[in-house]
């Protein structure tokens, strides 16, 4: 038995939500609907822009691996999380968020001077979500910030695909692979958005290697990975990259490939307010499975109606309890 289900690392921030639409979108000139990294000058004139509107969601600890890795210690996995804040206000929120959750992390390691990173959520009325983030002290994340006994103690590493924009990241997620394949600990990665498959796609190869044992992605960047509008093509790619994988599916839920067989998991019907931390919450709910004794199959059911649950509501996260009520109506 190994003492953590999941080691995951990636970008520490600190994630507001705002109910934006369209409008607003086209007159700050934001993309809709994927990540854009901002600088903190960029960043307080958004927070300028939308100081009226409301808030959505109480600030929490955030970052797509966070996220992931909180989802599954909720639903019961004991969890590592590796990440870099700084000795400020937000770090400290940050820290004693994670310590709530009971993901274990290096909270004893001394913060330095800066900012800790944010994130603005801003939430369209199709239930979109459009991030403008701002890393921080967290794209200084570095080998250093990596803890391998802990990755060595674990059954899972999950590598947020985010670490490929800072140098410094990518290499830590390099590492992280590195540690987990010598002491023979499963690898786990996510693509994390369309934009870091069209343009640090080569970074992302780096951190794949010769290959991972798990891949989450959605379906735009599945298809933007193989470069082809086909999704047979792209589950093809994806077969020489990593040896299994989900790919989810919006709606209509995910197809997973458990290393010989391909499993269609059906989506769940619900009204979508808010998509964003959508794959982030399948991820965790698909390693909590799968490090608890649950079938691929099993784990996708999981996951598909714990992801559904988190787009009826705003924030990325759910509530302790709504775990174990989704775990209530799965049949093993």
């Amino acid at each position: 038995m190994k003492k953590y289900h999941i080691y995951g690392v990636g970008a520490a921030l600190v994630d507001t939500e705002i109910e934006v639409n369209d409008d607003d979108l086209a007159q700050m000139g934001i993309e809709k609907g994927v990540m854009t990294l901002v600088d903190q000058q960029r960043q307080t004139e958004l927070i300028d822009h939308l100081e009226n509107h409301l808030i959505t969601a109480s600030r929490a600890s955030g970052g797509s691996a966070a996220n992931t890795i909180i989802a599954s210690r909720y639903f019961g996995s004991k969890t590592f999380y590796s990440c870099k804040v700084a000795s400020d206000e937000n770090g400290a929120f940050y820290l004693q968020d994670l310590r709530d959750a009971g993901v274990d992390s290096n909270f004893h390691d001394e913060k330095e001077h800066g900012v800790t990173g944010r994130c603005l959520v801003l939430i369209s009325p199709d239930a979109e979500r459009s991030m403008n983030t701002y890393l921080g002290i967290s794209e200084s994340l570095s080998v250093a910030d990596l803890n391998h006994q802990a990755i060595a103690e674990s059954e899972y590493v999950y590598i947020e695909g985010y670490l490929v924009t800072s140098e410094t990241g990518r290499a830590a997620a390099i590492e992280t692979r590195t540690v987990a394949e010598k002491n023979q600990v499963k690898t786990a990665l996510s693509l994390s958005d369309p934009g870091m498959v069209e343009f640090f796609k080569d970074g992302l190869k780096e951190m794949i290697g010769n290959g991972v044992d798990l891949i989450f992605c959605n379906k735009a960047e599945a298809l933007g990975w193989a470069e082809t509008e086909d999704l047979e093509e792209a589950i093809a790619a994806l077969k020489l990259t990593a040896r299994t994988f989900a790919i989810t599916l919006g709606a209509e839920g995910a197809l997973i490939f458990d290393g010989e067989e391909s499993h269609l998991i059906p989506g769940h019907a619900v009204d979508a307010v808010d998509t964003n931390g959508a794959g982030d919450m399948f991820a965790g709910a698909f390693l909590y499975g799968i490090t608890n004794n649950y079938s691929f199959k099993q784990a996708g059911e999981l996951a598909s109606r714990a992801a559904a649950q988190v787009v009826s509501q705003y924030g990325p996260r759910l509530q302790a309890k709504q775990h174990s009520d989704i775990l209530k109506n799965i049949v093993l």
